[in-house]
């Protein structure tokens, strides 16, 4: 039960005075459907009104505040559509009041000829004389000192004004700091002090009412507090679930090696270093009668897979089954695929299960995977749904972690009660989001390719370039090999990017025939396969396709990738595209083409892209060049939505919220001590309630 003082500020955004049934979409759209949503939606900047000068001292572009007579009203000619004039004056000059619709009679109130007023806004110059549209404040000269401050400034939406996100801002802090007065300090009181950090009402009034530019600073002492309690919330949450995932009763898993030593003998390659060093780590993990929980983080074509089934066999060999679950249908396929060949050597009965199968097939599957008959599932989130069922469940590999949310990684464990977790991502993540996202886990490196990897050529193009490059796929074609050719995000619509793909797929079919093939998300699955099986096999060499083909799919034979308007991709991303290429003995080549003109950050990703294939080197420049919120397009990726921390300039509080959570942990695990009890308060306000469900349940 979240803890009564903190309900104020869980109430709906429509509780607060000024957000109406028109008003609360958009509030919703602007920072979240709940009052503590405005808490965490921080000003970006600030209007300082202190300037005082006259008119002649008024500088062009610059917020003054000024004392004027008002002088004369210049109304527009009827049915005129030039704004409204009022001429204002100090000693030293007259400087133009402009209102466009605005009415004679409202104005005359507001601006009474002879008197005095208080004006504050941005001082523009038009034909050499100075003016002022539409003011921001007008006031009797008494109210002076009450416009002459700094105000914050807001990330605002279409259809909110400045003035009502500020009044509601203004409300939520009001309840906010009425929670403050009781809520207990979840910090400790040494780390307060060294760093000069004040109390969490005290930091959330000074980050609404900032002092100055230097105050929206994300290293401001008010700003460093706030982000810190979100990252120590993250990751407290992460460590209690990490340690209570282990506490959970596992099961010592070794097996004598005879399924492995086979499975060994028979690959036509040898492990690398990397793979051997992973295994060593998981087989010990396994033998351990906690349960595993480890992240194989492997460059593309780093032979993730082959680790995941010799750790497969461990399981197996210990006489339990183990489920592969990946984010696709695509994927799915494509492991049953790579797969199928290494189980039947080893004699292991092996089946795929995905939202696609049904009735009498569907039920007959079940029941083999409830007896055991069925040893290695492989399948998509239709492992999750009730009815499926195993004998015994000992080893779980979740495929592309990060397109999985962080609860949906206990849902297919809870399967087996005491099942090891193998997590795989071939999305190289930097060593701080690793933290953040993966910090309840064991990580194991694939740093090294297989031998044999030919190294690819990636080329930089200008889109002027085009007919060279429909050239260099024809000259491909003739040789036998298959090209993929990546349409661009044309916005963040699934609509556009399907369009962009449909016009370049007519384009490429005139000019190279009809061995062009087309896929992109709104394709119903079972076409998008009958596609890709036709471009992985025969009657299609070229595969125009968005994004979808990002992550997995293996075609030996493709050798060229064309990526247009690769200036609109990530890093990582286009690391990923680059990597669908190169999986054969040929040489490969990656044509970036790019629409210019190329703005700084465009041009660095371009030229790391073409010079590094190391995707931890890519991952940590993407961290560098995007900021950590976009890396793994956080919204999509499960990765914490982090609302005040900035992982860029917050690396070190990070690390130091991670260390933290760990020695809280380790002094009171289930936070019933004094400052376990306010840090489940910080759990709740940053709706961490998982971790404390968790702490409550044992």
């Amino acid at each position: 039960m979240r803890p009564e003082l903190l309900y104020p500020l869980f109430q709906p955004v429509e509780s607060l005075k000024g957000v109406g049934a028109r008003v609360a979409p958009l509030f919703h759209k602007l920072a979240g459907p709940k009052v503590v949503d405005m808490l965490w939606h921080l000003p970006t900047g600030v209007i300082d009104r202190r300037d005082r000068p006259t008119v002649a001292e008024a500088m062009p572009g610059k917020v003054a505040t000024l004392v004027l007579t008002i002088d004369e009203h210049r109304p527009p000619p009827p049915a005129s559509r030039a704004p409204y004039r009022v001429a204002a004056s100090d000693e030293t000059g007259t400087l133009t009041l402009v209102f466009f619709r605005a009415g004679r009679d409202y104005m005359l109130k507001m601006l009474p000829p002879g008197e005095q007023r208080a004006v504050s806004g941005r001082v523009e110059y038009f034909n050499d004389l100075p003016q002022m549209a539409h003011p921001d404040h007008i006031v009797p000269v008494s109210d002076l000192a009450q416009i002459q401050t700094v105000e914050p400034v807001y990330p605002m939406t279409q259809g909110l004004t400045p003035k009502t996100v500020h009044k509601v801002a203004g409300q939520a802090l009001a309840l906010a700091l009425k929670v403050a007065e009781t809520a207990p300090e979840w910090l400790d009181p040494t780390l307060l002090a060294r760093r000069g950090w004040p109390g969490w009402g005290a930091a959330l009034e000074a980050a609404h009412h900032p002092a100055d530019e230097d105050a929206v600073s994300p290293l401001a002492p008010a700003r460093q507090r706030l982000a810190y309690d979100e990252l120590l919330a993250t990751q407290l949450a992460l460590f209690i679930v990490r340690a209570k995932m282990r506490d959970r009763p596992g099961r010592a898993r070794t097996g004598a090696g005879e399924m492995r030593a086979a499975a060994l003998a028979g690959l036509p390659f040898t492990l690398t270093g990397a793979q051997t060093r992973a295994l060593e780590e998981i087989a010990a993990d396994m033998a351990k009668p906690a349960r595993m929980l480890r992240l194989l983080q492997g460059d593309v074509g780093s032979g993730k897979t082959v680790v995941a089934w010799l750790a497969m066999l461990i399981a197996l060999e210990s006489g339990a089954q183990a489920a592969l679950m990946a984010p696709t249908e695509i994927l799915a396929r494509q492991h049953m695929e790579t797969l199928a060949p290494l189980a039947e050597a080893s004699g292991v009965r092996i089946a795929l299960l995905t939202g696609r199968d049904k009735g009498k097939p569907r039920e007959a599957l079940l029941a083999d995977l409830a007896d055991g008959t069925v040893r290695v599932i492989v399948g998509t989130h239709a492992l999750f749904q009730d009815d499926v069922t195993f004998r015994d469940l000992g080893l779980v590999v979740i495929d592309e972690q990060h397109r999985f949310g962080v609860d949906q990684r206990l849902g297919l464990s809870a399967k087996g009660p005491d099942a090891d977790v193998l997590v795989m991502t071939a999305t190289p993540i930097p060593r701080t989001l690793t933290l953040t996202h993966y910090g309840d886990m064991d990580i194991s490196r694939l740093d090294e390719k297989p031998p044999g990897r030919q190294p690819i050529r990636t080329v930089v193009l200008s889109v002027q370039r085009l007919t060279e490059v429909i050239d260099a796929i024809k000259r491909a074609m003739a040789a036998g090999h298959k090209v993929y050719w990546v349409c661009p995000l044309v916005e963040e619509s699934e609509t556009a990017d399907m369009a962009a793909a449909e016009s370049r797929y007519e384009d490429l079919r005139e000019v190279l025939g009809g061995r062009v093939g087309l896929v992109h998300g709104r394709m119903k699955a079972a076409d998008k396969d009958a596609v890709m099986a036709r471009f992985a096999g025969e009657g299609c060499d070229v595969l125009v396709a968005t994004t979808v083909i990002e992550v997995g799919v293996n075609v030996p034979a493709a050798t060229v990738m064309v990526i247009e308007h690769a200036e609109r991709f990530g890093l990582s991303q286009l690391h990923q595209l680059r990597g669908r290429i190169g999986r054969g003995s040929e040489k490969s080549s990656c044509l970036l083409v790019y629409q210019g003109p190329l703005g700084e950050v465009a041009r660095e990703r371009l030229r790391v892209i073409r010079d590094t294939e190391d995707g931890f080197v890519i991952a940590e420049e993407d961290l560098r060049l995007r900021g950590a919120g976009e890396v793994l397009g956080t919204r999509q990726s499960g990765m914490p939505n982090f609302r005040l921390a900035d992982l860029d300039a917050h690396t070190d509080l990070l690390e130091t919220a991670s260390a933290d959570a760990k020695l809280i942990l380790a002094r009171d695990p289930d936070l019933e001590g004094e400052r376990g009890r306010a840090l489940r308060v910080l759990l709740y306000l940053f709706e961490r309630d998982a971790a404390v469900r968790t702490v409550r349940s044992g």
